[in-house]
């Protein structure tokens, strides 16, 4: 537990002069923040962090566009 994975958001949307607003707009939340925590860094990309075992699932969000993504932390020996 305690690892950490960096993620980044990209965008295309038709007016691609809205690309960097919909990135900067973008939230996200853990559907468990006692499995997985997810922050955003100043750069716009997130850090998903392992806390202990078991599954999340992180949602990102952007106006009313969102995508989800599930995460499975295991125990390292």
């Amino acid at each position: 537990m305690g690892d950490a994975k960096d993620i980044t958001i990209a965008a295309d949307p038709v007016d691609a002069s809205d690309a960097t607003d919909v990135v900067k707009a973008t939230t996200a939340t853990s559907s468990d923040e006692t499995v997985a925590t997810v922050t955003k860094k100043s750069d716009g990309t997130f850090t998903v962090t392992g806390v202990k075992a078991g599954t999340a699932t992180i949602t990102f969000t952007s106006g009313d566009l969102a995508v989800t993504l599930a995460v499975t932390i295991t125990e390292t020996s």
